[in-house]
């Protein structure tokens, strides 16, 4: 018996110790030179990692990244969209009819010069040789000498690569034209936190990086210009449109060196084309705002990249002042890739747009700066808060900068989720975003539910709370890898409302909010709740004299409410199905959720009146 007591004891002091540990996150800095031939997108790399193990944890082992090789037939991105019910699009082709589709991989149908790969020729740790082997798009690593906590190791690799054809985010000759999209171009040493290793396999959605600085010199045809993430450190040796100053040299070589450095970031993004105009200008505390887009465009797609720009800085002035300052001193807007897609101080967006589309598109992809980039979540465990925050604060923004004057901007958000509960195939938001059974159940989950996740957080603290939230949340987790229980936490704090409840509910399971007016008797009121989960409720009761009076009802698990003008009730019960209050006159209407902040799913149920003839009886 004593024995088992102390081995008890033993288990809660080390429990208590590990939950007690300090945060910590790796660091690593690249040095990568790279030759890039753009006649067969072949390119070669030297890659230096100074990797610092921060963790209390000894390695034995590390991952890398090889993300093009993910563009082969057979890869397990192939595989994932030959079998997923409703693959993406622009990773399928139709070889059936409008009404019948057969959808098939495009990666399938690549010839081996069109796949992307990347290949790692030589490893040292510490300068020896180290054991390493290639598994689809990760590279295991095992090393001579284990990293101790607190310790350094210097890796020295050489690799092979080729750019794909452009499928997904990464690749070249674009639908638009744009002759390279780097991205995830690079063997990327993968994250290991206090969950371990995140060497997950690419089959084309979310990321999760290391913190760290860049130094990267790529060498490319000289007709090439480049914009991507960090500070080009040698404008006039290039000519490029940093300066106006030509270079002698020009005319002699066949290809020059940029040469870029990105400090604090977790991945390296770059995009070239021989026709890309390059426009500069200033954006708030003399960040320098770039644009690349190609001089082919159609001259009502030239006007829309002209009009964004003034625009863009106006959303970085928003987003600076909602959230918190932007912290380098540059950002690029890029013409590239599939669609639109966040990097470390850029964005890569296709530029055949409307300009309502060019705009929001931009909108949303800045504002992953601050949700993803700055607070670098791990999207693929928890996308719904990279996604569905930076969804919520850039529809925000494109309201004001377009002078919408919309009351709810977020009602695409509820349309969505209320579509997704109705198809019937939402899972929880704390599946990871690779294993959804459906690309419409991540996008609803991930984009619109997330969305919510901070509209409803707004309806139960109080919308101030809510903008000192997200401020104190970007304050106190920039450049760490905040978890869901953070920005709960941060809102605890600034609210003195207890949540744990609501993260539960709303994040890790499938539970739906369902309130109803069950009935009016004179002043008497009966309210119901039908869905499983519960919600505080906003209620406005119109009296027979045509006065109206606003009621609040906290949950009793809140131990608290939001600041309110309205009458406070009772708290709530999760537990009990009704809940009966007297108002002070007769009551002629009582309706529930009058703002529309709450994602009810049957709002038809939320509102009842009293007809004349009652009332009179």
């Amino acid at each position: 018996m004593k024995n088992i007591l102390f081995a008890i004891l033993i288990f809660v002091s080390v429990s208590i110790d590990a939950q007690n540990t300090k945060y910590w996150q790796q660091h690593v800095d690249y040095t990568m030179e790279i030759d890039m031939n753009v006649e067969n997108y072949n390119y070669t790399g030297i890659q230096k990692i100074v990797y610092t193990n921060n963790s209390p944890d000894t390695l034995d082992k590390v991952f890398y990244h090889l993300f093009f090789n993910a563009f082969q037939p057979g890869s397990e991105m192939d595989i994932r969209l030959q079998n997923i019910e409703d693959p993406d699009p622009r990773m399928t082709k139709n070889i059936g009819t409008k009404e019948s589709p057969v959808f098939k991989s495009k990666i399938a149908e690549l010839e081996p010069h069109e796949i992307g790969f990347i290949k790692v020729q030589t490893l040292k740790q510490d300068g020896v040789d180290v054991q390493h082997e290639t598994k689809g798009t990760i590279l295991k690593v095992v090393l001579n000498k284990p990293i101790a906590p607190g310790e350094t190791a210097i890796f020295d690799m050489t690799f092979q690569g080729q750019v794909p054809v452009q499928i997904r985010r990464s690749g070249r000759n674009s639908k638009e034209g744009v002759a390279l999209s780097m991205t995830q171009w690079y063997p990327k040493i993968a994250e290991y936190d206090f969950e371990g290793w995140h060497a997950n396999s690419y089959i084309g959605r979310e990321f999760h990086g290391v913190w760290g600085n860049f130094d990267v010199k790529i060498t490319i045809d000289k007709n090439f210009i480049i914009g991507g993430s960090g500070y080009l450190q040698n404008p006039d040796d290039i000519g490029h449109g940093y300066s106006d100053k030509e270079v002698k040299h020009k005319k002699k070589v066949k290809k020059l060196t940029w040469h870029f450095k990105a400090p604090n970031v977790h991945d390296f993004t770059w995009a070239a084309d021989p026709e890309y105009i390059h426009d500069k200008i200033k954006g708030e505390n003399d960040v320098d705002l770039h644009f690349f887009y190609k001089k082919t465009l159609k001259k009502e797609y030239l006007e829309n990249w002209k009009k964004l720009q003034p625009k863009t800085a106006e959303l970085l002035a928003y987003f600076n002042e909602h959230i918190g300052p932007y912290p380098y001193k540059q950002y690029s807007v890029i013409q590239g890739g599939d669609g639109g897609m966040e990097y470390a101080m850029c964005t890569l967006i296709t530029g055949e747009r409307k300009f309502g589309s060019l705009l929001g598109v931009t909108a949303h992809e800045l504002a992953h700066t601050w949700f993803q980039f700055v607070l670098a979540t791990n999207e693929q465990k928890h996308e719904w808060m990279d996604e569905g925050f930076t969804s919520y604060i850039s529809d925000l923004a494109m309201n004001e900068v377009l002078d919408k004057r919309e009351e709810n901007p977020h009602e695409g958000a509820f349309k969505t989720y209320y579509r997704l509960v109705g198809f019937g195939i939402e899972e929880p938001q704390t599946m990871h975003a690779d294993r959804f059974n459906f690309n419409f159940a991540y996008g609803a989950s991930a984009y619109s539910k997330g969305q919510l996740f901070l509209v409803q957080l707004g309806h139960i603290i109080g919308e101030d709370n809510l903008k000192k939230t997200i401020k104190k949340y970007f304050e106190d987790f920039k450049f760490k890898h905040p978890t869901p229980n953070d920005i709960k936490r941060v809102a605890e704090k600034v609210s003195g409302i207890q949540l744990d409840w609501y993260l539960n509910y709303w994040t890790q399971s499938t539970k739906t909010i369902d309130y109803a007016v069950k009935n009016i008797d004179g002043a008497k009121v009966t309210l119901q709740k039908i869905g499983d989960m519960p919600m505080p409720l906003d209620v406005k009761v119109t009296y027979t004299d045509g006065t109206a009076e606003d009621f609040y009802i906290p949950l009793r698990m809140m131990y608290g409410s939001k600041p309110t003008k309205a009458t406070r009730l009772n708290d709530w019960s999760w537990v009990q199905p009704e809940f009966t209050f007297i108002a002070k006159k007769e009551v002629r209407a009582v309706e529930i959720d009058v703002k529309n902040r709450v994602a009810d799913i049957n709002r038809e149920n939320n509102s009842k009146a009293i007809t004349s003839e009652k009332i009179k009886g």
